[in-house]
């Protein structure tokens, strides 16, 4: 945020590629960002805080409060400002993607102002749920965040292909929803076995054995 407060509206457009309009608003945003303390109109928790493509498979709103419990315990939401969010966590509205190229004492982009943290939290947390492995349904722009060399346990990615002009083909605003989608099946199954994934059959994806590898699941849709 230090970092951010330093650049005026026509510095984030260019480092950002924003309106002049959005890079107004976030100019704002970050010049009142505070540490969050209690919800407001403008202090959300991050699982209902985000609305991309991902979130709309998710779909928090309609989650029961057992789900939403379970999520606070085993889901991890990466994240260009605050590293590592846990669902329940409050933020403030930010802009700053994680592939962004933005210099900081640490180095020159995001992926080196992290450096091992993320993955530090993802382990500590794993190991506090006594987990089997990790599920990857971050964007590969996310997941290049954590050291997966440095993890201590296997990372299961899940890969979600539709059926296009004769052929399979992983299509990103598809993908996108059924990663979250997947999130979804996990919480709502208290999935804990990770060969229980390929039961996933959510909006009308089925488990390809012969597509599959071991850490890498693919679901086919028609």
């Amino acid at each position: 945020i230090k970092e951010l407060q330093k650049k005026s509206p026509e510095d984030l457009s260019s480092l950002m590629g924003l309106s002049e309009n959005l890079s107004m608003l976030n100019f704002e945003r970050n010049m009142n960002w505070q540490v969050p303390k209690k919800p407001s109109n403008e202090v959300r928790q991050a699982i209902f805080a985000f609305k991309g493509d991902v979130y709309v498979g998710l779909d928090s709103e309609t989650l029961s409060k057992s789900d939403i419990k379970y999520a606070q315990k085993n889901l991890a939401i990466l994240s260009g400002l605050y590293g590592l969010l846990k669902p329940l966590d409050l933020m403030y509205p930010y802009r700053l993607e994680m592939g962004t190229k933005m210099k900081n004492e640490k180095g020159k982009n995001l992926y080196e102002f992290w450096g091992n943290k993320i993955t530090t939290s993802i382990n500590a947390l794993a190991k506090k749920n006594n987990s089997k492995g990790i599920i990857n349904l971050a964007s590969v722009e996310y997941f290049t965040s954590v050291k997966t060399e440095n993890l201590d346990l296997p990372v299961y990615s899940p890969v979600f292909k539709d059926f296009k002009n004769g052929k399979y083909k992983i299509i990103s605003f598809f993908a996108k929803k059924a990663r979250g989608s997947m999130a979804r099946f996990v919480i709502q199954n208290k999935i804990k076995n990770p060969a229980d994934l390929n039961k996933f059959n959510l909006d009308g994806y089925k488990y390809s054995k012969k597509d599959s590898s071991e850490y890498s699941p693919v679901f086919l849709r028609n």
